[in-house]
């Protein structure tokens, strides 16, 4: 029997964490060849790119689609989705893969479902079904009405999945393949690896053995505008708290330019002995990282999946994150300073936050892998509604 051709598309540092365990378990079946299209900003230095993380891995990458337009901005945005849209219908065509895998809600990711979508190649989907307070609940739910099979993180997320008018024998809660990753390193005890020598980095390289902050934080589409004075609260907060930061730069998305130089202004203007900043890190270390800080701070998804199953407390700054599913270990609050510093101060000192299974039970990988040699082929759909 041929191997099924499963063609997955990773389109930013993050998706590749979110995809890895799925790689793995694609690469290992018996019945299935990996297809790796690297694309959009994964390819960019400046974001981070994913690129060594992921051949060190032991992958190979298939394709590499360069679709990213300068800008930082919703009009960069559009067109950087529609050259993506150009140059992956060139790669599908050569590849011919039998199913494509999307991931998640990026911008990047709609280049993906159109184009597989038009050329009738049957689409996947992982991570479909959630809401937030931005343009990605939009993407994911346009995602989902193109996609046939939907690899759900949560049970809530399933429900939706369905209400929106999909086959529920296509809606499979199979966890989120980013908690495959938490579950190996949910019991350590250290930080096995130093930081600032294995992924360099720039600023001050504070004392960590005493407790230390993570700060991920990223412009918000729908509010791309107001990214400079956003980060500019979370920036005072943690200049004010004056602890142990390490603190990662924001993604591709728009009003990025704005959270880039709100911060190198801010570099500028303010000594800061605490505070060190990283491009990127693999997914196992950066999780590392979270499991033994004190908290995270910002905006990032991981707080709400990888943080809730490690126990992690997190203060959730403005409406990037709004209505996700949530395990008891975050904190919402708005771009205030004032809150913001409060926040951290209350939270890292909470004893009572435990992990929670919310997103999975750390097995996604391989139950997609299995469901992507079992399922159907088929790009028709029955209407459900």
């Amino acid at each position: 029997m041929l191997k099924r051709k499963i063609a997955v598309v990773v389109t930013a540092r993050p998706s590749y964490s979110r995809i890895k365990t799925v790689l793995s378990a694609i690469q290992e079946h018996s019945d299935l060849e990996l297809q790796l299209v690297v694309a959009a900003s994964a390819l960019l230095d400046r974001y981070g790119s994913a690129v060594n993380y992921i051949e060190k891995d032991g992958f190979v990458i298939t394709a590499k689609v360069f679709n990213v337009l300068e800008g930082e901005n919703l009009t960069a945005a559009a067109k950087t989705t529609g050259i993506g849209i150009l140059e992956l219908s060139t790669v599908f065509d050569n590849l011919k893969p039998d199913i494509v895998i999307t991931v998640a809600d990026r911008f990047e990711t709609m280049a993906t479902a159109i184009a597989a979508s038009y050329m009738n190649i049957p689409l996947a989907h992982i991570q479909g079904g959630e809401v937030t307070g931005n343009i990605d609940e939009k993407v994911r739910h346009a995602i989902t009405k193109l996609a046939d099979y939907h690899f759900v993180a949560s049970e809530s997320a399933k429900e939706r999945v369905i209400k929106l008018g999909e086959d529920s024998k296509m809606v499979f809660n199979t966890g989120c393949p980013s908690i495959d990753l938490a579950l190996e390193i949910r019991n350590s005890k250290t930080l096995p690896f130093d930081p600032y020598e294995k992924y360099g980095g720039v600023g001050a390289k504070p004392n960590l053995s005493n407790g230390y902050l993570v700060v991920m934080q990223h412009p918000v589409t729908t509010e791309y505008k107001d990214s400079r004075k956003h980060i500019e609260a979370t920036l005072e907060a943690i200049y004010k708290l004056n602890k142990p930061t390490l603190w990662f730069w924001p993604n591709v998305d728009a009003g990025a330019d704005g959270t880039s130089t709100g911060i190198r202004a801010f570099r500028e203007q303010h000594n800061l002995p605490n505070v060190h900043f990283f491009k990127n890190m693999e997914g196992k270390d950066f999780l590392q990282l979270l499991k033994h800080s004190d908290c995270l701070i910002g905006n990032s998804s991981v707080g709400i999946r990888e943080c809730a199953y490690l126990g992690v407390p997190v203060v959730n700054i403005g409406s990037r994150q709004n209505r996700r599913d949530r395990g008891g270990n975050s904190v919402d609050v708005d771009y205030s300073q004032k809150e913001i510093e409060e926040a951290i101060t209350v939270i890292v000192k909470n004893d009572k936050i435990v992990s929670s299974s919310i997103y999975g039970d750390g097995k996604a990988g391989i139950k997609i892998a299995e469901l992507l040699a079992e399922v159907p082929l088929q790009f028709h759909k029955t209407i459900m509604y």
